[in-house]
């Protein structure tokens, strides 16, 4: 499989490498996302789950207890388990995000799918969703998945990122330049 050497060039992608190598042999690729994508939830949701991974004082095998209660509580699969206890021992958990973002990149590319970053001032309807993601297919000419977020700075308008390149078209962006416009 071809990964970015990007991706594998950091220790994120090297440990979403490995977790993506163990998925695929298994044959559990899916389950091992949807395993990351709650992991991502619960680290969204709670502070005290985000200051286990992260706090230098806990000792290794506390944060191995504590992220195995997380992972049973959660139901996650045993490859995932297994895969959160190396990051204990190894002192990795508070890169836990990044290799989560890593881990779906590559499956992602392995789906032929790419992800698109919308930020909108407004959060967007479904059926405004749908016809951007049909644009961006179109576009990119790979079926594209998008995350959408909303940042009431951009004013109005869309700002998309799919991988490196970038569509800014917020009503801020274009304020912006007609003010540097006009100080020439």
């Amino acid at each position: 499989m071809d990964i970015s050497a990007g991706i594998q060039a950091s220790l994120s992608g090297r440990y979403a490498s490995a977790l993506f190598d163990l998925a695929s042999e298994a044959g559990t690729v899916s389950a091992v996302e949807a395993d990351l994508d709650t992991l991502a939830s619960a680290l969204a949701e709670s502070g005290e789950l985000r200051d286990v991974t992260t706090n230098p004082e806990l000792s290794r095998s506390a944060q191995g207890a504590a992220i195995a209660a997380v992972a049973a509580h959660l139901g996650l699969s045993a490859l995932t388990k297994n895969f959160l206890g190396v990051l204990a021992q190894n002192r990795r958990l508070g890169h836990l995000g990044d290799m989560i973002r890593a881990f779906r990149s590559i499956a992602a590319a392995q789906r032929g799918e790419v992800t698109a970053e919308v930020a909108s001032a407004h959060a967007l309807s479904d059926a405004q969703l749908e016809t951007l993601k049909a644009k961006l297919t179109a576009r990119e000419g790979r079926t594209v998945k998008l995350n959408s977020t909303v940042d009431p700075d951009l004013l109005g308008g869309l700002v998309v990122t799919i991988g490196s390149k970038r569509i800014d078209g917020s009503i801020r962006t274009r304020l912006n330049s007609l003010a540097q416009s006009m100080k020439a």
